[in-house]
């Protein structure tokens, strides 16, 4: 099977300008191509992962990707998907966002191999050279008015509003598929659905300063969705990035671990380099034995591995199994911020010693008679521990690492205490 059947298998081909003369260049020569990622945050999140991860499918194949960081487009802002216009950043914050999403794209995409290494571009290495006169007479003038407010990104905003700032951002991007055609000859850009538009303005562009026999393409990877209607990436915290400070790797993988049974096989497809056979065989398992959920395992397995690496992933899982099992003695004080990253906490002083008051303080229980209450009756838990004395006093013992302990009062309830 071929690099595009692949991609259609996987359902990761959503729209091809020239899907007959892609094949044939595909079959004939290794190409370059590119994936562009706007720096409007400091951090990517997954909802950026698909289009890399096709790059990432190409790299494999032997072609030659390129990530294009936008440290000019990211001033500017895409107006696709967007109901309003974007609060502009300072050039100084878009070009320290540019480098932290630059070693983002470093786990992604293959640098070291000799064969087909990945390349790193900005576009501000080259806008920033362009003077306005020059963008109008070299650039502006191949654009029709008509046949930009043709395009869904700026009917989307007609009638709300959209400045021509937002307006002109088709033009830059265009701009960066002639540069990398011209400098780069590369070939192909790919691209979210929502692309569509400016990818083939880039072809457009290309053609008419290139002219006719000068060929490339575009292609668009489909929108993620979910089953139950729910934006994809989202949870009660926000959105799942890719930064392990944003986003730790236990919570990351507990995302992808909660996958919908609707929706798992078509994220293994997605994102996972699993073979077809694999994914084949747990679409099976899943219909077979949903309870043991293994293609969640698998699909959490493999996309943390990826983005945070095998040390990460390993410690995920021992969060993970350590909360299952209640045994908290055996994480780490890193393990524990992760873990319980999103619980009550408190922070006790060192005279701050005996359960019962440490209970009440902690608001872990409205009152003494309360918390003797429930230390008697075996609802109190110490890292794990169940605590029956009501004259119970932390020690050093109750302490992970000199810094916290975890109390579970019943079942669920969970509170992290700091220890200064």
């Amino acid at each position: 099977m071929d690099l595009l059947q692949d991609l259609e298998f996987r359902g990761l081909i959503n729209q091809v300008t020239d899907q007959e003369g892609l094949e044939n260049l595909l079959s004939k020569e290794k190409i370059k191509l590119y994936c562009g990622v706007d720096p409007t945050g400091d951090s990517m999140h997954i909802g950026h992962l698909l289009p890399i991860l096709v790059l990432r499918r190409f790299q494999m194949a032997g072609h030659q990707p390129i990530a294009l960081v936008g440290g000019a487009t990211g001033l500017i802002g895409d107006p696709s998907g967007k109901k309003q216009e974007r609060t502009l950043n300072s050039v100084e914050v878009v070009a320290e966002w540019s480098e932290k999403i630059k070693r983002q794209l470093s786990h992604l995409l293959d640098f070291d191999t000799t064969e087909n290494p990945a390349i790193i571009a900005n576009n501000y290495d080259w806008t920033n050279k362009i003077d306005l006169i020059t963008f109008l007479r070299d650039y502006g003038k191949h654009f029709g008015i008509n046949y930009m407010l043709a395009k869904d990104s700026v009917q989307s905003r007609i009638e709300v509003g959209i400045s021509f700032t937002e307006f002109a951002y088709m033009i830059l991007q265009s701009i960066d598929f002639l540069k990398l055609y011209e400098t780069e000859n590369c070939r192909l850009q790919i691209g979210g659905s929502d692309q569509w538009g400016n990818i083939t303005a880039g072809l457009e562009l290309i053609r008419k300063v290139k002219g006719d026999s000068n060929t490339a393409y575009g292609l668009t990877v489909p929108l993620v969705t979910k089953a139950d209607g729910t934006k994809f990436g989202k949870t009660e915290g926000g959105a799942i990035w890719l930064d392990p400070e944003k986003t730790s790797p236990y919570e990351f993988y507990q995302f992808w671990i909660n996958t919908d049974d609707r929706d798992v096989i078509q994220y293994l497809k997605y994102f996972t380099f699993l073979s077809h056979e694999e994914i084949l065989e747990l679409e099976k398992a899943t219909k077979e034995t949903p309870e043991k959920r293994m293609a969640q395992r698998a699909l959490a397995e493999s996309v943390t591995k990826l983005v945070h690496g095998e040390e990460a992933l390993n410690q995920a899982i021992r969060i993970t199994e350590a909360l299952f099992s209640g045994n908290i003695k055996e994480l780490t004080a890193d393990e524990i911020k992760q873990g319980f990253k999103d619980v009550p906490s408190f922070t006790a002083t060192p005279e701050l010693t005996n359960l019962v008051e440490l209970l009440v303080q902690a608001k872990i229980t409205p009152s003494k008679r309360q918390a003797r209450e429930d230390i008697q009756n075996g609802a109190i838990y110490i890292n794990g521990d169940r605590i029956t004395d009501i004259q119970y006093v932390i020690s050093d013992s109750d302490k992970i690492e000199g810094q916290f302990s975890i109390i579970r009062r019943g079942k669920k309830k969970y509170f992290l205490i700091k220890h200064v």
